[in-house]
């Protein structure tokens, strides 16, 4: 796809960068953010024309309809610089979907594509030398949008505030993941909210994954809220698992977030004549497959790590690691992914779009 930038903008530079203020070589992960940022707001039953501006707080009022009924959704992604200075994006179009998807499951008015992708192309116009080379690094975009209209009766607001933020990132590692398989906490049911990128998915997970943390353990992979005994997500990732030399993840539901990590995976290593099978995974079999030595691995995917590998899990109290392979199918996969996403490798799927 072509993305189109926009020119029916507001732009108010910032009176000097501080960009040269940052140490880029020791970024924690999503706490620095660039010198402007994309502001629109919805009123009167319409969008208002964006701004670009200073990044800074804003003035809200306390009775703001997101801080009493929780309208808020979100989307992540990332831009990439390639050896030549272009600035890439991966897939950007199936974010918009998936945020106009959230914004209807949250009653939230759904945003125009001018106003994200072409917002987006000329808000990384203007802050692309905050994409810096080098594989692992790369800007982490988030755009969002809350519910800004005011009074606290319990209905959908009237207005609304679109805005994009930007984070330089490094490469993300977080050390050797140990999971448990949650037996009795939740991540989402059916017929609520969890394929929807909504805030209050994930402070919902919280209080369980502090529970898993003061056992020693990094995430919990969710299962079913009905049975508890079929795995779905890992931590706020898609979980796949591999067993023999086949992969394994679970269908997209209304529980399960469609992960645009996950299924650039999935055709990725089916490209590399990977076998992948897309059904219900139950907690037995997983179980049964560890036991028995048919399971290689498990890894989470997502557009912060792309691939985060698991060592173990834990299932009420029996712990099974994982062996240390050296043909891992999850980093071979990781770095065919990221060799496209950095133009290192030919993109044969179309999935890279240049700024």
């Amino acid at each position: 796809m072509e993305l189109k930038t926009l020119n029916d903008i507001e732009i108010i530079s910032v009176p000097e960068s501080k960009i040269n203020q940052i140490d880029f070589e020791n970024l924690t992960f999503g706490n620095v953010f660039t010198d402007h940022m994309l502001v629109c707001d919805y009123t009167d039953g319409k969008w208002q024309k964006p701004v670009i501006e200073p990044y800074a707080p804003f003035m809200i009022d306390p009775s703001s309809k997101v801080f009493h009924y929780g309208q808020a959704i979100f989307e992540g992604m990332k831009a990439y610089k390639d050896q030549n200075d272009d600035v890439w994006l991966f897939r950007p179009d199936e974010n918009f979907h998936r945020f106009n998807k959230s914004a209807t499951r949250m009653a939230m008015p759904e945003v125009p594509e001018d106003v994200f992708l072409g917002g987006l192309h000329r808000l990384l116009e203007i802050e692309k030398e905050w994409v810096k080379k080098g594989k692992g690094n790369s800007l982490y975009i988030r755009p969002f949008m809350i519910a800004t209209g005011h009074g606290v009766i319990a209905a959908p607001s009237q207005e609304y505030r679109f805005m994009i933020i930007l984070s330089p990132a490094r490469a993300y590692y977080s050390g050797e993941v140990k999971v448990i398989i949650a037996d009795y906490y939740s991540r989402a049911a059916n017929g609520g909210i969890g394929a929807a990128k909504a805030a209050g998915n994930y402070s919902a997970q919280f209080y369980p994954t502090k529970l898993a943390n003061d056992q020693g353990f990094q995430q919990i992979i969710w299962t079913d809220d009905a049975t508890h005994t079929k795995l779905e997500e890992a931590g706020t990732m898609n979980v796949f698992f591999r067993i023999d030399d086949t992969l394994y993840t679970a269908p997209t539901s209304e529980r399960i977030l469609d992960g645009v990590t996950r299924k650039s995976v999935i055709e990725l290593a089916k490209r590399e004549n990977i076998r992948v099978e897309v059904r219900p995974i139950l907690v037995d079999e997983i179980v049964e497959a560890a036991k028995n030595g048919t399971l290689k691995e498990i890894f989470g995917a997502g557009t912060a790590a792309v691939i985060n590998p698991i060592v173990g899990f834990s299932f009420q109290d029996h712990y099974y690691e994982l062996p240390k392979l050296e043909n891992s199918m999850a980093l071979e996969i990781k770095e065919k992914l990221t060799n496209i996403q950095y133009k290192l490798a030919e993109d044969t799927f179309g999935w890279t779009v240049k700024i």
